[in-house]
């Protein structure tokens, strides 16, 4: 009696081990699905991503979207402004997942609130939440709507990276490296001293989030459009700015490609809100001047 007893005890807690398992499972994080930001100026908007840039526009299917313009299989989306007024125009940042409903559940257990789940027109499925720092972060599943071809003037077919201010480094490493799983890809600074940004690669994927730190609680608009901003792949700078140089753009002020900290080509533009869009090549042609990167690159 007693050995059956014990045996009893055993299974009861390899089941509930097996349990605690399979409960904490987290879904994939496969990339940046998109991000979303706030205009004044829509004719500007398409003038710099359609014309500049050569990416094709779609309908938007976020509600109160305007427009949206597609990177490959990603794309960053416009609306109007609610505040003019306001510095921060970046409105949420989308990653993709491959299962949707599990993640919700997820996040959940681990004491996260988020929306309920929905549906948009293009079959897919999201939710969303805040963040710690309180941004406005979005989880999707695609469905199953084929993704367009980009045209042959799409100066990239690939968002790598998205970066936003962050002070409360701490409470964000907790939420996306400790339980989201991201994983440091790279870290430096403009100077020696602490670092000034913090990249994290999703968990199953080369996409990544930059924090971009040490930056005061109150700032203009032109210096959060630098911070908030978005990362387009190039596989060659020379031949992206050929590319927009034959639509009418010509090198200006900060627009200027050059070899960053990170030992990466890349090249800002602006939209008419000063937010930046950034060009960068998928490779580092020099050593980067703080830290080597510790995990592999993305590509096209």
């Amino acid at each position: 009696m007693k050995t059956r007893n014990f045996l009893i005890w055993v299974c009861l807690l390899s089941c509930g081990a097996f349990a605690q398992d399979h409960a904490a499972k987290r879904p994939r994080i496969l990339g940046i699905d998109h991000v979303s930001y706030y205009s004044t100026d829509l004719d500007g908007v398409k003038k710099l991503y359609a014309g500049t840039l050569g990416l094709a526009a779609a309908d938007p299917i976020e509600t109160g979207g305007s427009v949206r313009y597609l990177i490959g299989k990603q794309w960053v989306g416009y609306s109007p402004a609610p505040d003019p007024k306001a510095v921060n125009r970046l409105d949420h940042v989308a990653f993709a997942t491959d299962n949707i409903a599990e993640l919700r559940r997820y996040l959940a257990a681990q004491g996260f609130k988020s929306s309920l789940i929905e549906g948009r027109a293009d079959h897919s499925l999201s939710f969303s939440m805040l963040d710690p720092e309180g941004y406005h972060i979005e989880f999707v599943e695609r469905g199953s709507a084929p993704v367009p071809v980009p045209p042959a003037t799409a100066v990239s077919r690939h968002m790598i990276h998205t970066g936003f201010v962050v002070h409360q480094k701490a409470a964000e490493d907790h939420f996306y490296q400790e339980v989201l799983g991201f994983r440091l890809y790279w870290h430096g600074s403009m100077n020696p001293g602490p670092d000034d940004w913090f990249a994290i690669q999703v968990p199953d994927g080369t996409d990544w989030l930059e924090y971009m730190l040490n930056q005061p609680e109150q700032m203009d608009q032109q210096r959060t459009g630098v911070m908030n901003h978005i990362s387009l792949g190039v596989a060659d700078m020379k031949q992206a700015q050929a590319s927009m140089e034959s639509r009418g753009w010509k090198p200006h002020g900060e627009e200027q490609a050059e070899i960053g900290k990170d030992g990466k080509w890349q090249l800002d533009v602006f939209d008419p809100d000063l937010t930046r869009i950034e060009l960068m090549e998928f490779k580092p042609v020099q050593k980067p001047c703080c830290n080597d990167f510790t995990l592999p690159h993305p590509t096209d």
